[in-house]
């Protein structure tokens, strides 16, 4: 079991190039971004970093997280547990320009002044990693089947607009 918390930065240049592995867990409660989109969380993440030098010599790092969130339920909008987890590829660039030329096995991240903001980076990942929808089991559910359909939808009787030719109609008969 992983007690150890991850430094909030690191250097990546040279945990890459020592081939560095870094375990560790991050609190839910840190990451506001990750909060503003799901609401508050309690609890950890727990990431595996592996940091690495290819023979292009990019600096990559191959990573792992899990974490158990409360994500709110898109039809009762009551948090719900969900276990989320994600494998993830990153190349360390230094600029945009250098970001272009990443494989596209590779997500580029953005280093700072020689230091890699990490917490933001795995918050970066949890975002991505979260389910495009989430729903309780019907039976568990705060909305019931009844209160999801808004009942029948008035039907309007389509009138057909007016031509304007129908003018030129009436004028043809009187010349």
């Amino acid at each position: 079991m992983l007690t150890r918390r991850l430094p909030p930065t690191v250097e990546p240049y040279r945990a890459a190039a020592n081939q560095e592995m870094i375990e560790g867990l991050v609190d839910l409660e840190k990451l506001v971004r990750l909060q503003d989109e799901i609401g508050p969380q309690q609890g950890s993440a727990s990431v595996r970093l592996q940091f690495d030098v290819d023979t292009q010599r990019r600096h990559l790092i191959d990573g792992d997280l899990e974490a158990d969130l409360m994500v709110p339920c898109r039809r009762c909008l009551q948090p719900m547990a969900v276990s989320v987890a994600s494998h993830f590829r990153l190349a360390i660039v230094s600029d945009d320009a250098l970001a272009a030329e990443v494989p596209s096995d590779y997500e580029p991240v953005l280093v700072d002044d020689e230091q890699l903001d990490l917490l933001g980076a795995i918050e970066d990942e949890l975002i991505l990693s979260l389910p495009q929808v989430v729903y309780h089991d019907e039976a568990d559910c705060a909305v019931s089947r009844e209160q999801m359909s808004s009942g029948d939808a008035p039907i309007e009787e389509v009138s057909r607009p007016d031509n304007p030719f129908d003018v030129l109609k009436s004028l043809k008969g009187k010349l």
